[in-house]
């Protein structure tokens, strides 16, 4: 098919389906800096490079779909957020974004430490290098395996999330003959603007124990009861993808105000409060981040306030940054395949992935933007909704953009900021086969995790 050889649709500014207004930008070949890692460039003849090497030679050599890594990125990152913070904070990086041994490596070298929810997150990290005692280990349901595991390696913290854990690593402790230190994550009551699934704070969902009726307050007891746990801190976290740091005001106010009950109460001031992570990227033009040091400054001054006010030295802060270190840092290469215009509505353009290596917009609604990057474009620019190839209607990769009207099978485009949660979340469906992750620095790539192959499912189908 040549590329004028298929029907546009809506190449103006449209009034979508859903009701919403949407101008086509001035320029579809311009790559805003918001949404693209440092790295990104596109040349006078159109191609996209990262990291100094053209996208349509990493497609050639690694294949399509890839996340690829801005390597420089990730860790000017990491840089950035140590040292916002600086000595007298900590700042963990949470896992669960997007974890592989050299991202390990890379968090170890930039002086960042790191936060895992998994026995295989924890075996991850400690295969790759990470001393224990710089590793936090969150979750809500930790087994006993992974409770002695923790310990028995001595992770710098457990982050107790119920009654029942406080029991068990206690017991675990004392068993292995061991005092391990401990945070009690608090639920405060403080819902962030966010997605219903991602708010964390309030207290009808899975996670912490509720500041309400006293709870958190028994908790705190019972740990300073133990001899085999040694309570260091008080841990919130209030949601994800958040811009307006009004909730983590409320939320350091309730926390510095148990602390001021503890100490009232036990005669401890405990030394450290973690405020967790949740903090926002940009996946589109319009969203607006604030910058580490930004951050920094808002959270110390709000801790600081008010542990004045309570009358307490001000704890050592923590904070657990995931999505705003590699989310920016990657974005999702894919090779366009069907191209099907819709009069009056929309194209709808094919790509050779979909909800198994990116699940977001299907399970969070998520916004994302997306560009053609293997050539320039002068055409006009069409409203496109990029889909994937599995069996679903709402294998929705990105629900509504713009593309070059020419735009042709074969092309590839790119979706940014899918560094964090996309390939943690990837899956199998439709024996969707996981794609590969490429960290790309100075002219050089390397496959950090590789493509699945047919050969690794069928081996793990032993019918």
């Amino acid at each position: 098919m040549s590329r004028s050889a298929h029907p546009a649709g809506p190449r103006h500014a449209d009034v979508l389906p859903e009701g919403h207004y949407q101008a086509p930008p001035t320029d579809l070949n311009a790559l805003d800096e918001k949404v693209w890692s440092r790295t990104v460039s596109r040349d006078a003849d159109g191609a996209v490079r990262v990291g100094g090497i053209e996208v349509t030679r990493l497609a050639e050599e690694f294949g399509t779909p890839a996340y690829l890594l801005d390597e420089a990125d990730f860790r000017a990152r990491c840089r950035a957020w140590r040292d916002a913070f600086g000595d007298e904070a900590d700042v963990f990086y949470a896992g669960k974004a997007f974890l592989s041994r050299a991202v390990v490596k890379w968090l170890k070298e930039e002086g960042l430490n790191l936060d895992v929810c998994s026995g295989v997150e924890l075996a991850t990290a400690l295969d790759a290098g990470m001393p224990a005692d710089r590793i936090a280990f969150h979750g809500n349901n930790k087994t006993p395996a992974e409770i002695e595991r923790a310990v028995e390696d001595g992770v710098g913290r457990i982050v107790l999330d119920s009654f029942q854990e406080i029991v068990r690593v206690a017991h675990t402790a004392d068993r292995l003959g061991r005092r391990q230190r401990v945070q009690i994550r608090v639920t405060v009551g403080v819902e962030a603007h966010t997605h219903e699934f991602i708010a964390t704070a309030h207290e009808d969902q899975k996670f912490g124990i509720a500041l309400a009726e006293g709870q958190a307050a028994e908790a705190v007891r019972r740990v300073l009861g133990l001899d085999g746990l040694e309570l260091v801190g008080i841990h919130s976290h209030i949601g994800s993808q958040i811009f307006d740091m009004a909730g983590f005001e409320v939320s350091a106010r309730r926390v510095v105000q148990l602390l001021a009950a503890i100490r009232d109460e036990h005669g401890v001031e405990l030394p450290e409060i973690d405020l967790g992570g949740g903090l926002g990227i940009a996946y589109t033009p319009d969203d607006d981040p604030r910058e580490p040091h930004e951050i920094a400054k808002s959270l110390s001054e709000i801790v600081t306030r008010e542990c004045a006010a309570a009358g307490l030295a001000t704890p050592r802060i923590s904070v657990e940054p995931g999505r705003a270190i590699v989310g920016p840092t990657a974005f999702t290469l894919y090779e366009v395949g069907t191209i099907k215009p819709l009069e009056g509505l929309r194209t709808y353009v094919s790509v050779d992935g979909g909800m198994s290596d990116n699940i977001r917009t299907a399970l969070y609604d998520a916004e994302y933007t997306v560009a053609l990057v293997s050539r320039r474009s002068d055409a006009p620019p069409m409203l496109v909704r990029v889909v994937g190839k599995h069996c679903e209607s709402g294998d929705i990769v990105v629900k509504d953009a713009f593309l070059p009207a020419d735009l042709a099978p074969g092309d590839l485009i790119a979706v940014p900021a899918t560094g964090a949660y996309c390939r943690s979340m990837a899956s199998n469906y439709n024996h969707a086969l996981r794609p590969p992750v490429v960290s790309v620095a100075d002219g050089a790539a390397r496959v950090i995790v590789r493509r699945e192959t047919e050969e690794d499912l069928l081996r793990l189908d032993v019918g």
